[in-house]
This record gives structure tokens, C-alpha cells and sequence, in this order.
């Protein structure tokens, strides 16, 4: 198979048969896996890129200019997340750099942009902390997740948690966010484990959790093989409450697993398909009709989807592609789009998305169902602990037991 797919003459031949006179291209350069260990959660990023790039081209482009959607398949695979970040830049210059699924391979593509002038989109929820001019994030992030869900659980089922966590940068900073967030509540970690991404037996995890008697367990374990936990949990009879900051609408795990293997999942999500507003219904509508065979629009599709739009915004609100000019606009607090969850706004201090949250519950036929909804939560951690781009570029990852030295 090709790895590199021009997505564009699709969209440019729709463009022209409606009549719309363009401008010279705008590209977009689009980085997910759509094969590998990864490919269910990449195919919607995919899909909710081509819907936004159809529709705002459709429209008239972004200041007058058409879209190019140049795409490149990494395979879940770093170095060549980096190489394809490397030729997009380079080779077909694109005026900005979206994706990635891990946050292994944002951390891969952060360096090579940082020596570019070029804006970068991470569309992932992720374990949050990145302190970096050139990155804008439009995923939740755990002030808007963790510090929601934990005391929930807590509160609800108990103090002792066991957590399974991907063994990359996502898991062990997540686990940490949970400890921090445990210890202010009292709770107590009976067991962690850091499972290598593809792995799929957990037999000997299920037995550990088992010899620990938690209250709940934390499952932020990522992608398909690793997804096997939950069948063999049901087969072991396990039925533990679950807490997660991923699961339901990144991987619809309970679309893709027979009942009840997702009973008693909790989640802290922006997106998930079940969402009834009259906004989330249009644009459910829209994406249905475009991929009818979709199993679930997943966060990180509805992610992709919204991130083409907000990048529209902010050109047309800094009149300019250039980055120190989009982060001018940005710094003014009108980078705000009507999405489907909401009005959603980038924070000018560290540049990641304001989202409204609800915490939603998976019953026993895998119905899901609103326990709570909080409403608007602001990115506020980064701001908090020092992260000021309106001031500095860190450039630098930062989580509750790496903070920002304190500037003499």
C-alpha cells in the first residue's frame, strides 16, 4: 500500500463543480495512522479531516483559498512520524501540521517543528503539560478529566484503586496525575501496572487485581490488542467499577464488545456519540451521511474534525498563516469556534481548549448513560504552575512532579 495519499483532488474537483473560485492552496498536512495497532482510532481522524476540509471548501475555502489535505499513514510508528513530519514540512511545505495519535508520537514530531515556523494541531485528549509556542491542543486534558473523574470514584466506590496503564509517555503520566490527585483525597494506589503497547493477554494482571481487592480500577490502557483486557475482565467475572480518561469515546469499546465486558465504565468526556444537543445531532447527521459505515464517531475524529475549523478561525481572524500572527489572534481570546459540544476557546496562556465536560456511565446492555455535567472547564493547570506563552516558550513538558523552576 502507498503511505502517502494526496486527499486533495477529491475536494478540489468538488470545489470547482460548485462553481467556487479559489485562491492558490492552503495545505494542510495531516499525520494519522490509518493501519497498525492504531488504525480504529486513526480511520475517524482521517474521516473528520476530510468532512471539515469537504465542508469548509465547499464553503468557500479559508480566505478565499482552497484546502489541501496532504495525508501520510506513520503506522504507529515514530521515526516515521518523524520522517513524514520531516517531508511535509520540506518537501510540500505545509502551512500547518496536524495530528498524531499517541503522545509518543506528538513528542517525535514537537522537536522537528519547534525548528520550523510552522503552527502544529495535536487533536488527542493527552496527559497534558506541554508548554510549547508551536502547539496548539484541542483535546481535554486532565484538569478537565482526572480532577472530575477521581473524585467521583472515589466518592462513589471507594479509596483503593488499582490502575493498568500503556507502559509510554500517556500511561505514566496519567497514573501520576492519578497519585497526585488520590493523595489530596486520600485515596491509596493497591496496584499499577505499565502494560507495552500490543499487548493482548491478561490473565496474570487479571489474578493481580484480583489478590489486591480494589474498589475500582483506573483502565487508561490504549489501543486494540490492549482493549482485550475487558473481554477476558468479563470472562473472569471481575465486574469491578471502572474509571477512565479514554475509553467509551476515543476506542467505543462498548460498540465493539458484546455486553456486559463494558459494564461499569466511567469516563470524563468533551465528545462521545451519545451527546442529544441539537448541534451534536446536525453534525452527526453530517458525518453519517458522508461515512455511513462508521461504527462510532470517536472523540478523536470529532477532535480532527473541530481542529480544521478552529484553524480556519484563526487565520481568518489573524488575516495571516504565519505563526507569530496566529498566536497574536490567539492572544487576544477570540479563538473560539461553535463546535458540536459547545462553544470551545483556545486559552492564550498555554494554548489548549477549553471544553464542556460530562461524565458518563456504561450500563450492563453497554447503554450509555449523562451521570453529570460540568459544564465549561477552562485549561487552568499549565496557567496555574507558571506556563505563560503569552510571555516564554518553554517548550518543555511539564506534570505534577516536574514544575516550572521558579524565575529568580
Amino acid at each position: 500500500m502507498t503511505l502517502h495519499s494526496k486527499l486533495a483532488s477529491g475536494l478540489m474537483f468538488a470545489a470547482l463543480a460548485s462553481g467556487t473560485a479559489l485562491a492558490a492552496d492552503l495545505k494542510i498536512g495531516l499525520l494519522e495512522d490509518i493501519s497498525g495497532d492504531l488504525a480504529l482510532l486513526g480511520k475517524p481522524k482521517l474521516n473528520g479531516s476530510l468532512l471539515a476540509v469537504e465542508e469548509i471548501n465547499k464553503a468557500g475555502g479559508i480566505m478565499g483559498r482552497k484546502i489541501e489535505l496532504i495525508h501520510l499513514d506513520p503506522q504507529g510508528d515514530n521515526a516515521r512520524y518523524q520522517e513524514f513530519a520531516r517531508r511535509l514540512l520540506s518537501k510540500d511545505k505545509v502551512d500547518v501540521l496536524i495530528g498524531g495519535i499517541t503522545s509518543a508520537s506528538r513528542e517525535a514530531v514537537r522537536p522537528i517543528i519547534n525548528k520550523t515556523d510552522t503552527p502544529y494541531i495535536y487533536t488527542n485528549q493527552y496527559e497534558g503539560g506541554v508548554c510549547d509556542a508551536n502547539m496548539v491542543s484541542n483535546g481535554a486534558i486532565p484538569e478537565q478529566q482526572f480532577s472530575t473523574l477521581i473524585p467521583y470514584m472515589v466518592e462513589t466506590f471507594g479509596k483503593n484503586v488499582y490502575v493498568i496503564a500503556a507502559d509510554y509517555n500517556f500511561g505514566q503520566l496519567s497514573a501520576e496525575w492519578n497519585r497526585s490527585i488520590l493523595k489530596t483525597l486520600g485515596g491509596k494506589v493497591v496496584g499499577e501496572e505499565f502494560i507495552p503497547l500490543g499487548v493482548s493477554q491478561f490473565a496474570q494482571t487479571i489474578q493481580n487485581i484480583q489478590k489486591a481487592k480494589p474498589d475500582w480500577i483506573l483502565t487508561i490502557n490504549v489501543g486494540a490488542a490492549q482493549d482485550s483486557f475487558f473481554e477476558q475482565a468479563a470472562a473472569a467475572k471481575l465486574n469491578l467499577p471502572m474509571g477512565s480518561s479514554i475509553k467509551v469515546m476515543l476506542g467505543f469499546e462498548h460498540k465493539r464488545f458484546a455486553a456486559p465486558a463494558l459494564n461499569r465504565m466511567h469516563a470524563t468526556a468533551n465528545w462521545f456519540e451519545e451527546i442529544d444537543t441539537p448541534a451534536a445531532e446536525d453534525f452527526k447527521k453530517r458525518w453519517r451521511a458522508k461515512f455511513p459505515s462508521e461504527t462510532y464517531i470517536n472523540d478523536m475524529g470529532y477532535n480532527a474534525y473541530t481542529a480544521v475549523y478552529m484553524y480556519k478561525q484563526m487565520v481568518e481572524g489573524a488575516k495571516s498563516t504565519k505563526l507569530a500572527d496566529l498566536r497574536k489572534f490567539i492572544q487576544t481570546g477570540k479563538a473560539c469556534i461553535e463546535a458540536p459540544e459547545g462553544q470551545i476557546c483556545i486559552d492564550p496562556k498555554s494554548q489548549h481548549t477549553s471544553h464542556r465536560m460530562r461524565l458518563i456511565a456504561v450500563g450492563e446492555k453497554h447503554e450509555v448513560k449523562v451521570i453529570k455535567d460540568y459544564g465549561v472547564i477552562q485549561p487552568y493547570w499549565l496557567g496555574q504552575i507558571g506556563c505563560d506563552l503569552t510571555k516564554n516558550n518553554d517548550k518543555k513538558q511539564y506534570s505534577p512532579s516536574d514544575l516550572p523552576k521558579k524565575k529568580s
